[in-house]
Order: C-alpha cells, then sequence, then structure tokens
C-alpha cells in the first residue's frame, strides 16, 4: 500500500497550490479519502473529505470557500485546489484513505504561506 503526497512548497499570501495524492496497493475506489494537516505544536486537522464515488465532499470551516477537493478514480489520483492562501494555513499536509477495516497514511507534504 503506498499513498504518496506531493505539490507542496513556500507560496505568497493569497496565492495558489495544488497537492496530488497518489494511492496503490488497494481499491482505490472503494475508499473515502481526505486530507488533513499539521501546523507546529498543534494536532492534526481534518480539512477536506469526498467520498468513496466523489459524490460527497466536506470542509473545515477554517477552509470553506477557499479549498476544493477531487478524485479521479481511474487514476487513483485525490486532489486538494488551494486558493486565497493565508499564513495560518502552513503546515505539513496529509492524504488518508479510509474504509470501514483499514486507513492509510501518506508521509506528508509541507505547505508554507510565507511573504
Amino acid at each position: 500500500v503506498q499513498v504518496v503526497e506531493s505539490g507542496g512548497g513556500l507560496v505568497q499570501p493569497g496565492g495558489s497550490l495544488r497537492l496530488s495524492c497518489a494511492a496503490s496497493g488497494f481499491t482505490f475506489s472503494r475508499y473515502a479519502m481526505s486530507w488533513y494537516r499539521q501546523a507546529p505544536g498543534k494536532e492534526r486537522e481534518l480539512v477536506a473529505g469526498i467520498s468513496s464515488g466523489g459524490g460527497g465532499t466536506n470542509y473545515a470551516d477554517s477552509v470553506k470557500g477557499r479549498f476544493t477537493i477531487s478524485r479521479d478514480n481511474a487514476k487513483n489520483m485525490v486532489y486538494l485546489q488551494m486558493n486565497s492562501l493565508k499564513p495560518e494555513d502552513t503546515a505539513v499536509y496529509y492524504c488518508n484513505a479510509r474504509n470501514y477495516y483499514y486507513n492509510y497514511w501518506g508521509q506528508g507534504t509541507q505547505v508554507l504561506v510565507s511573504a
């Protein structure tokens, strides 16, 4: 099983980034996918989630209207489009795959929002 995030980096406030998560080793279309983040000194928090079929999404209040989660079940990929980034969005972003039985995590990708 592999869950691999990419796309992080340094961006100025107000800028955009698109995170990608590549999954392999499990039946991707049967898993709900989520993005979490963890800032220094803080607990890991849910940022956005998407159902296995892609028909349902949910977002943390802090990112609603700015972030969009999407998935491509044909490519085993999930994405997080992040717009209007703020310094408080700085964190390590993790991709998560889960179903009733299993829960998989990636290693994370760093996002730094700074002028």
